[in-house]
């Protein structure tokens, strides 16, 4: 089953749990706000996409607000432990299926090449 981790009051992970009933996709909803990924799975999602920058939106206001001193983390470990504290860092959606196979983002064409619809 598909798994989408986002947050709930997303327009765009609105739009990708839509895009996934409209085509009939099972998938469950993970909030990563209420129920916070492991660092564990926060370093997969990284290494996946290529790199921490992949994966942290580095345009959003909760990182233009950050102290310049936690705009550079240096390790894996600095890395989860800031977007423990600051969820709404990734970018949205994440979505993950059942072959592990990781991506951040939606788009009604990016989805159809995924799933082949």
């Amino acid at each position: 089953m598909t798994t989408l981790y986002g947050l709930d009051n997303c327009d765009t992970c609105r739009k990708a749990r839509n895009w996934l009933k409209r085509f009939g996709i099972e998938h469950r909803f993970v909030d990563y706000r209420a129920d916070r990924p492991a660092p564990d799975l926060l370093k997969t999602w990284a290494s996946q996409l290529g790199g921490w920058d992949k994966l942290v939106n580095r345009g959003s206001p909760t990182w233009r607000n950050l102290p310049e001193a936690r705009k550079t983390p240096a390790s894996d470990p600095e890395w989860t432990l800031l977007i423990k504290e600051h969820p709404t860092l990734v970018r949205r959606p994440v979505t993950v299926t059942d072959d592990g196979a990781v991506s951040v983002g939606f788009s009604d064409n990016a989805y159809k090449k995924r799933f082949g619809r």
